[in-house]
């Protein structure tokens, strides 16, 4: 128990530490006061713990929920709006009806499931590269801090594989020395305003990028660990859950993408069939992250983004080891490419584009490919 279990809130830390200062931003470019930041943080952790306990219990898989940080990363571009945070409360609920509505729409999943495995498996590598590069990174920058990480990851992925990614994370902390804050986050209710503006400015906005830079990737990447997650009733999940947390400023949760490796993939436990262990416990860590947010945020505030890239990236290595060696064909090596390029067009990210342009090239071979067959015949 102790792998999945680890796995699990590493998982959950490295999805907390690695954007939830996206998340604050977003909130307080939409109007949002401190005190309602923070409760959309903690909204937002406990609607993302709720949804990956419920999901990994009831279907025994590593269905790992995260909130929106592309739908966050849009409120900080998007800015204040008429009618303050409330009119954005108001939209982060109809895009979570939205959501709900996509998840009745059942041939959606079922277009889904039918990515083939190397196109999926070569887009988590293309996410996940990225990350993976980062602890190269962290030590030409801030040698200081994670030439340590990285020294004391190495020697335990020799001797104690289980407890090499914790004990670089404990590295790092101890590294930054950061001091613990105080307090305790409450939930601030906030009255739903609803307007056009916020509608056509925020809600489709942000329906569509939480579907397709997270929902459809985070789809793609279960799959490319074997995994066919029922979308349609994850969609349901996720969408009541942002509903239930966007009067207290959350704003969306979606199936994680690149955390998801963390619980999904084989360093979390070489039986597949147990992985959900790690899952489900990133949901209580999540939980418990959300109830302490201010010794949390007293420590990313002061960490060197780069080293937190660099620690997840540690911990991603097995899973990107694993999805290359799944790669092959003309259309996964196009999506590998597209999604590892980081290009973002129209709101969203290469993890879609990637899926979509290695989607198009394996149609265009498939119909190729029967041609021949039938002029062969």
């Amino acid at each position: 128990m102790v792998q999945p279990i680890v796995a699990g809130i590493v998982t959950a830390v490295v999805g907390f530490a690695s954007s939830f200062a996206i998340l604050l931003g977003g909130f307080q470019a939409v109007g949002a006061s401190p005190a309602q930041a923070a409760s959309g943080l903690l909204a937002a952790c406990l609607a993302v713990g709720v949804s990956s306990m419920w999901l990994s219990l009831r279907y025994r898989m590593p269905i790992v929920i995260a909130w929106s940080t592309p739908g966050a990363a849009l409120l900080a571009s998007t800015g204040a709006v008429d009618g303050g945070f409330a009119t954005a409360v108001g939209a982060f609920l109809v895009s979570s009806v939205l959501i709900v509505v996509a998840g009745l729409f059942k041939p959606l999943g079922r277009w889904i499931a039918a990515i083939p495995q190397p196109i999926a498996a070569a887009m988590l590598a293309g996410v996940l590269l990225p990350l993976c590069l980062a602890p190269v990174e962290a030590v030409v920058k801030v040698p200081a801090l994670a030439v340590p990480v990285v020294l004391v990851w190495l020697v335990l992925m020799r001797f104690a594989r289980t407890w090499a990614v914790p004990a670089a994370l404990l590295v790092a902390v101890v590294g930054i020395a950061a001091p613990v804050g105080a307090g305790w986050p409450q939930l601030t209710f906030t009255t739903p305003q609803f307007t056009v503006q916020g509608v056509v400015s925020i809600a489709v906005p942000l329906f569509l990028v939480t579907m397709a830079s997270q929902n459809v990737p985070g789809m793609a990447v279960m799959a490319g660990f074997g995994y066919q997650v029922p979308f349609a009733k994850a969609l349901t999940v996720t969408g009541v859950a942002s509903a239930a947390a966007s009067p207290f400023g959350g704003h969306a949760v979606n199936l994680a993408a690149i955390s998801a490796a963390l619980s999904a993939g084989p360093d979390a436990e070489p039986d597949p069939a147990r992985r959900w262990i790690a899952s489900t416990t990133s949901g209580v860590a999540m939980i418990c992250l959300g109830l302490s947010a201010a010794v949390a945020t007293s420590f990313v505030v002061q960490s060197p983004p780069i080293l937190i890239q660099g620690v997840a990236g540690l911990a991603l290595l097995g899973a990107l080891t694993s999805a290359v060696r799944s790669i092959e064909g003309e259309a996964a090596i196009i999506t590998f490419l597209v999604t590892a390029s980081g290009v973002s067009f129209l709101g969203v990210g290469g993890a879609f584009w990637g899926l979509l342009a290695g989607g198009v090239v394996h149609v265009f071979f498939s119909s190729s490919r029967t041609k021949e067959k039938i002029s062969a015949s």
